[in-house]
């Protein structure tokens, strides 16, 4: 059987249809594609593709947001309609019943084949230059007490650095947030069981108050609030900055970059320090992916692309997605899988195979990508989970709370992060913190927490 699929080439790992992981997935289930690739950016190929009304049988999609929006408009297959007919999906459903939950639309269906395990490329974690803070007679702080006195003390030493820095300014509450016990925007409180917004509460002042005395210590760069990729690398590579949060694969981008010049240089993984003592020590769980397959009403072939489908949801299709097939790609060794060829990094890997790339996996063992990490990398995978905090929950809206969330959140968010930015650089002061509050309850904080409540009270009972 031949599928017509939209699917997508990531630059850094394009299709090609040479890949032996095609190969692979033909000869275990026989079903080949013929693959459409977007000329520009795939949302809008998509929104092209669904107003022709010439749907190919499978369309990639990154967005959940599309399918339910797609779905609902009558586009796409309700995916839960043939469960029964997919055992392994049914399996895996109930070993991930958040995965699955955050992958249901507002009307009770799923539009999108949900996936797990590749998200693991987007865990983020604190990280610090071991070397400096051994030579500097600095242990690894505990609690942002402890991180501000050791940020103090590499400024001594480095006076025209700024120790602790980060890209994509505000962003980065999202990270910082959960060692303070609460959310940089609204978030599910597992203790309390309820739905709350973060940048009103009084833990989130105390995490402003210590970025606020980081900016006028100099310990984080004054242009902190739009530094971008390029300048933060510079800074990291050139002995400015010493402690940063960032995605955990940035380990090996800087060790293996600036080792050839730095043999000492050692950037390492960094336990989340508690925001205040007897704290969280947590970091944000960011190591999801809202990526998948929509099946198209209109194909000839859905019952065979659900049976197609459900054979990724299995181990074995699991191991043909992460390591392809024994004896061609990968071995087994002392009871451990490795990859036969030597791969210079898990993106060469991706690109000489085709393995874990779009349209080949949607449960993948992200061993398989370990196996190309350094020693560093590693023992910071086997340490991060230990600060994980739960994985929110991502409830569907309706078009009407769509609505809501766009004008009244657009509003919120706009008048949060300008006296939030504020606050930091000393531009308001932190006794106006209650007129702040105040303010922003104002503006509809409120309804925007309740229309979180009930998308997820009605997505738990779907």
């Amino acid at each position: 059987m031949t599928l017509n699929v939209l699917n997508y080439s990531n630059p850094s790992w394009p299709y090609n249809k040479d890949n032996i992981v095609w190969k692979m997935i033909e000869e275990k289930t026989g079903v080949s594609f013929n693959v459409q690739l977007p000329s520009g950016k795939l949302d809008d190929a998509l929104s092209v593709t669904i107003a022709s009304g010439n749907l190919p049988d499978m369309m990639m999609t990154q967005d959940k947001k599309l399918a339910d929006k797609y779905g609902q408009q009558g586009a796409l297959v309700n995916i839960l309609d043939y469960i029964n007919d997919m055992p392994n999906l049914k399996k895996w459903m109930d070993k991930y019943p958040l995965d699955t939950q955050n992958t249901i639309s507002s009307d009770g269906k799923m539009y999108m084949f949900p996936n797990a395990g590749i998200g693991e490329t987007n865990r983020m974690i604190w990280m610090y230059r071991d070397d400096v803070f051994k030579k500097l007679g600095i242990a690894q702080p505990q609690t942002w007490d402890e991180l501000y006195a050791a940020l103090k003390k590499v400024k001594e030493a480095y006076p025209k650095s700024y120790p602790l820095s980060f890209r994509n300014g505000l962003q980065r509450l999202l990270n910082f947030a959960p060692s303070f016990g609460t959310g940089s925007d609204v978030y599910y409180d597992f203790d309390k069981k309820e739905w709350r917004y973060g940048p009103v509460e009084d833990n989130y002042k105390k995490m402003i108050e210590y970025l606020n005395k980081f900016y006028k210590d100099g310990l984080i760069p004054p242009d902190f609030l739009s530094a971008d990729t390029k300048l933060w690398q510079d800074l990291m590579s050139t002995d400015r900055a010493f402690v940063t949060i960032d995605y955990i694969g940035r380990i090996d981008f800087f060790n293996s970059a600036l080792r050839k010049d730095k043999p000492d240089f050692n950037l390492l993984f960094m336990g989340a320090p508690a925001g205040y003592a007897g704290g969280p020590a947590k970091n944000a769980y960011t190591q999801y992916l809202d990526e998948g397959f929509m099946v198209a009403t209109s194909s000839k072939k859905i019952k065979e692309i659900m049976k197609f489908m459900d054979f990724f949801y299995s181990e074995e299709g699991r191991t043909l997605s992460s390591w392809g097939k024994e004896g061609v790609t990968y071995k087994t060794e002392n009871g451990k899988k490795q990859f036969i060829e030597k791969y210079a990094d898990v993106a060469d890997m991706r690109k000489k195979t085709g393995l874990s790339t779009d349209g080949t996996y949607a449960w993948i063992d992200y061993d398989a990508h370990l196996s190309l990490s350094s020693p560093e990398l590693q023992k910071a995978y086997q340490e991060a989970p230990k600060y994980d905090s739960k994985q929110q929950p991502r409830p569907a809206f309706t078009s009407s709370e769509m609505e809501v969330l766009s004008l009244t959140g657009d509003t919120i968010m706009k008048k949060r992060d300008e006296n939030i930015s504020k606050f930091i650089v000393g531009e308001r002061s932190l006794d106006d913190w209650p007129k702040y509050v105040a303010d922003m309850k104002a503006l509809g904080v409120d309804k925007i927490v309740d229309i979180y409540k009930k998308a997820y009270d009605r997505s738990s009972k779907k």
